[in-house]
């Protein structure tokens, strides 16, 4: 199997390539445009593998795309290349029109046009995995979770593109018969992740001894799902999962931010203790325009379906990503010092 990744050099995209090729043994091509936020280094294990190849593209680019697919004539895409953070999205929402809404249609396009040049066989076997958020679906209330079948009230620019894209990709496969499945995953953590997620961010400023910014009252819920996991999912889609339906993924852990925050402090306070308790570096700032309350998951869709389930704990993972930031300082000191150096993101102008 050759599958094509669209931002296999991101957080998520990465952890896909490195299990795709080092547990899958599959062909991958990495297409990504290396924005800000894409490290290759990410992809050390497997780069100059005879199952890795890196194609440096912008998915906006329909000619390039479109040569992509005639040149490596993949039978599987899992499309993750977007623009993911909320907060970025509030100061500067064209790039997230541009990449997840148009990106998006760009690469269903291309796609299509290749499917339908394929022998049946081939087109039995093919699958287009678009990866999505939970953020679609809004705020919940403190009861309930969301399902596939909830509907989407997305509250940001972020979200509402994302949106926007499953909807299309719905679409490519409702009008065109591209064999689409969409996921919607709840937060993800682990190692190799952007230094600007809440996650990272918290984790190399208690390093350091910064203050600890928290949103808000710090009561905001969100289910945490280690990126390990989810990439072992969104690969079980490939070979189990439906044409034309979705699948939540989430990872049966719901924390507060606060809760998260904290539980940081303990670990790096056992890990690398300092000269004071790193609880006491918590402060609370003004929160998020239209920050949503709380995410939950149901995913016994994919349980039951895909068999697929998260195999670690919330406290085992955090701190299992805590210890991967303190040995892994060569990985994320560039993007501190000279991409994002953790200062505050998103304010309305009048909050500057």
């Amino acid at each position: 199997m050759r599958v094509l990744v669209t931002g296999g050099a991101g957080f998520i995209g990465s952890a896909v390539c490195r299990q795709l090729v080092l547990e899958a043994e599959a062909s991958v091509v990495n297409v990504d445009k290396l924005t800000y936020a894409a490290n290759l280094a990410s992809l050390a294990s497997i780069d100059g593998t005879s199952h890795y190849r890196f194609e440096q593209h912008d998915i906006c680019d329909q000619e390039a795309v479109t040569r992509l697919f005639y040149k490596w004539e993949p039978s599987a895409v899992i499309h993750l290349a977007a623009e993911s953070h909320v907060d970025r999205s509030i100061t500067g929402s064209a790039t997230f029109i541009s990449t997840n809404i148009v990106g998006t249609y760009t690469l269903l396009e291309s796609a299509r046009r290749y499917y339908e040049g394929l022998s049946s066989q081939r087109q039995r076997q093919f699958r287009f995995i678009h990866v999505s958020t939970d953020e679609v679906y809004g705020s919940l209330g403190p009861v309930d979770c969301f399902r596939e079948d909830t509907p989407y009230r997305p509250s940001s620019p972020y979200s509402a593109s994302k949106a926007a894209s499953d909807h299309l990709a719905l679409a490519w496969y409702k009008t065109y018969g591209l064999p689409v499945i969409v996921s919607n995953c709840s937060n993800n953590y682990g190692p190799f992740q952007f230094p600007e997620k809440l996650i990272p961010l918290t984790i190399l400023n208690a390093i350091e001894y910064k203050s600890l910014p928290v949103y808000g009252d710090g009561s905001n819920v969100r289910d945490w799902l280690h990126v390990d996991d989810h990439a072992a999912g969104l690969i079980r889609l490939l070979f189990e999962g439906r044409a034309g339906e979705k699948y939540n993924f989430g990872g049966d852990s719901e924390r507060s931010n606060l809760e998260v925050v904290t539980q940081i402090c303990d670990v790096l306070d056992r890990l690398r203790p300092g000269p004071a308790a790193r609880r006491s570096l918590i402060s609370f700032v003004p929160d998020r325009p239209g920050h949503d309350a709380r995410y939950a998951i149901d995913a016994s869709k994919a349980r039951s379906e895909l068999g697929w389930q998260p195999t670690r704990s919330f406290e085992r993972g955090l701190a299992d990503t805590v210890e991967w930031y303190l040995a892994s300082g060569t990985w994320w000191a560039r993007a501190r010092n000279m991409v994002y150096d953790g200062s505050r993101l998103g304010l309305p102008a009048t909050q500057h």
